[in-house]
């Protein structure tokens, strides 16, 4: 979800800027930075980026410049001037020098009242029309650029997807080997241990104990869950959140794999797929 657009419109003599950014985020979190003469238009700013963007942090920067140079703010000299020679009066019946810290003053001089004056006028009809046409085309920049790194990333997720389907074929071949291992275990324990029993009971006992081990059911819905991950990802849009519970069920079928798995070359298999798994969860971090 992240992303950046830009956009320019001019009404008159100004030239409007409109500049967004997003950072991902699970939630919808929109900033608004513009001058004081466009507050008025701030509620209609905020639904056009919350129309287009769903999720995400969003910043939107507007910036206003006049097409003659002339700023919108302007310093009263006259006052500045007052303030000035009375800060200078008190401050040498006082006995404070002031001259050495000549910056300071002047900063603090321009924070006082009237000193700065805003030029700026009420937002017109048409200024607003503009303004807001511009806000529009800088969310429809940054969904562009969203549209070409999420079509990139989608199909680097896809193919991690197919991986793991990929490591859950590989687990068949050591199923066989792994229930002759724990059969073999488990009857040389018994010889150790130097104990009689009867062989139906052990064979009964045996199937339930392989039972429990048998991952087949988490095999079928780990597919499962790969075929509807592709299938969302294809046929929805703003998927992001849908996508993130599905990679959620495919995690908890992994990790039954993994613990049910009593082999070291499934364990293995199991390792890799957590890993891909992850690194799924971070992309979708960027889908919307």
């Amino acid at each position: 979800m992240t992303g950046y657009g830009k956009a320019e419109g001019i009404s008159g003599e100004r030239k409007i800027t409109a500049e967004v950014r997003s950072l991902n985020s699970k939630q919808f979190d929109l900033s608004v930075k513009s001058p004081s003469m466009y507050r008025a238009a701030d509620n209609e700013m905020r639904a056009i980026v919350s129309q287009s963007l769903l999720r995400g942090k969003i910043d939107l920067y507007i910036n206003c410049e006049s097409s003659d140079g002339a700023a919108p703010v302007r310093i009263n000299g006259r006052v500045f001037a007052a303030y000035h020679r009375q800060i200078e009066e008190i401050a040498a019946g006082c006995g404070i020098p002031v001259a050495e810290d000549g910056a300071g003053l002047v900063s603090a001089i321009l924070r006082l009242p009237d000193v700065v004056e805003n030029n700026a006028e009420s937002l017109g009809e048409e200024e607003k029309t503009v303004l807001l046409g511009t806000v529009r085309a800088a969310v429809e920049a940054l969904n562009g650029f969203r549209e070409s790194e999420g079509s990139i990333l989608m199909a680097d997720i896809l193919d991690r997807v197919g991986r793991i389907e990929a490591a859950v074929n590989e687990v068949e071949p050591y199923e066989a080997e792994r229930v002759e291992t724990v059969k073999g275990r488990i009857r040389e324990n018994i010889e150790k241990a130097q104990l009689s029993c009867d062989e139906n009971r052990l064979e009964q006992e045996l199937i339930y104990y392989i039972e429990k081990l048998d991952v087949t059911e988490e095999k079928v819905r780990l597919r499962n869950h790969c075929d509807y991950f592709r299938q969302v990802a294809a046929s929805e849009e703003a998927a992001g959140k849908k996508l993130g519970f599905i990679a959620q069920e495919m995690g908890r079928e992994i990790n039954t794999l993994g613990s049910k798995a009593n082999h070291a070359g499934i364990q293995k298999i199991v390792v890799g797929m957590k890993d891909e798994l992850e690194k799924i969860k971070e992309q979708l971090l960027n889908i919307l």
